[in-house]
C-alpha cells in the first residue's frame, strides 16, 4: 500500500492539502477497521484478537499524534518545503517498520522466555506516564544527534535542497543533501518513540502478530495524519497528560498480570484507553491555550541553512 501510495497515486511531488489529507486518513483509518473485522473472523483467537488489535491501535495511533508535533519542530528546523515533508515521512515510515520489527522479535522473545521482564516493562509504562507528565516539553537538537555526526565524516552535505534529491553530484562528487539528514533525524527520533510504544502494546498482548499489525496500520496512517493535524495539533494540548495516563493505566495493568492475568477485562482495558483518549480530546477543546509559535532557528543558523552556494550541480 506505501509502494501504491508514493509510486502510483501521489507521483508527483506536491504539497499535500488538508482535504487531501483528511480523505487518506480516512482511508487508512477505514482499512485498520477492515483489517480489524478480517481479524475477527479468520483468526484463531477470534473476538480475543480483534480487542486486543484494536487496544493496541488506538495506543499507537494516540502515541503518533504526540509524536506528530515532534516531527513538525524538525521540519520547522530544517525549513522542509512543505512539498518535501511527504517523501520524508515516507521513508521515515519504511525505516519504522523495520526497526519496530526487530524490537517487537526481541521483546515477544524475552517476555516468552523470561516471564519476570513483564514487571519491568509494567513498571516502565508507569515511570514513562510519570515522565511524560513532569518533562512535557520535547526538546529537539539536531547538531547532536549522532547519526549525523558520522554522516557528516563520511559524505559531505550540501548547505541547499535539490528538489526532492537525497543526494546529488557536484564537480564530479556525491553529496547528501539536507532532506536526507532531515530522514536520517526522523529514523532515529522514531527509535525514541518505540521505545514507549513498543513496551505498550507489549503490555496488551504478546501476540507478534498482532503487535505488528496494529503498529503498521499506525505508521500507514501516519504521513496524512501529519498533514491533516499539523494546523491545529496545538489545539490538542491536554492529549500529552491523557497519554501519559494511558501508558500508567496499561502498566499498573501489566504488573499482577503475571499471576493474576485476567484482573482488568480486555475488553474494560480498550473502554479505558479509548474514553482517557476522548476525554483529553474534549478537554483540549473546551480549555483552549494560547497558542505559542514554533521556536525560531536564529538568524546565523538560518542563514546558514537555507542561503544557496551557488554550486553548479549535476543531479542523478
Amino acid at each position: 500500500m506505501l509502494v501504491l501510495d508514493l509510486f502510483v497515486l501521489n507521483k508527483k511531488t506536491h504539497v499535500v492539502k488538508v482535504k487531501e489529507a483528511l480523505w487518506w486518513s480516512a482511508f487508512w483509518v477505514g482499512l485498520a477497521v477492515i483489517f480489524n473485522i478480517g481479524i475477527y473472523f479468520w483468526h484463531p483467537r477470534g473476538s480475543e484478537a480483534a480487542i486486543e488489535f484494536l487496544t493496541g491501535y488506538l495506543i499507537e495511533e494516540s502515541l503518533s499524534v504526540d509524536n506528530l508535533f515532534v516531527f513538525m519542530l524538525i521540519f520547522n528546523y530544517f525549513r522542509v518545503p512543505p512539498q518535501y515533508q511527504r517523501k520524508v515521512l515516507f521513508w521515515g515510515i519504511i525505516g519504522a517498520l523495520v526497526l519496530r520489527a526487530i524490537f517487537i522479535l526481541i521483546g515477544v522473545s524475552l517476555i516468552h522466555k523470561f516471564a519476570w521482564t513483564i514487571y519491568i516493562l509494567g513498571a516502565f509504562l508507569v515511570f514513562t506516564g510519570i515522565k511524560m507528565v513532569i518533562s512535557k516539553d520535547k526538546e529537539i537538537n539536531p547538531q547532536k544527534n549522532p547519526i549525523i555526526k558520522i554522516i557528516n565524516k563520511i559524505i559531505p552535505v550540501t548547505r541547499q535542497y535539490h528538489e526532492d534529491k537525497f543526494f546529488v553530484r557536484i564537480r564530479n562528487m556525491y553529496f547528501a543533501t539536507p532532506l536526507f539528514i532531515v530522514v536520517l533525524v526522523v529514523e532515529t527520533t522514531d527509535v525514541i518513540f518505540a521505545l514507549d510504544s513498543i513496551p505498550a502494546i507489549l503490555a496488551v498482548t504478546d501476540d507478534a502478530f498482532i503487535v505488528y499489525t496494529s503498529n503498521v496500520f499506525a505508521l500507514l496512517g501516519l504521513r496524512s495524519l501529519y498533514f491533516a493535524l499539523a494546523g491545529i495539533m496545538q489545539l490538542f494540548h491536554y492529549i500529552h497528560y491523557g497519554l501519559a495516563l494511558i501508558l500508567s493505566f496499561i502498566g499498573v495493568k501489566l504488573l499482577p498480570s503475571h499471576e493474576y492475568h485476567d484482573l482488568i477485562d480486555m475488553k474494560v482495558a480498550l473502554l479505558v484507553v479509548a474514553g482517557i483518549l476522548a476525554g483529553s480530546i474534549l478537554l483540549s477543546i473546551l480549555f483552549p491555550q494560547k497558542k505559542s509559535p514554533l521556536p525560531e532557528i536564529p538568524a546565523a543558523d538560518a542563514e546558514e541553512k537555507s542561503t544557496p552556494n551557488n554550486d553548479q550541480v549535476s543531479q542523478n
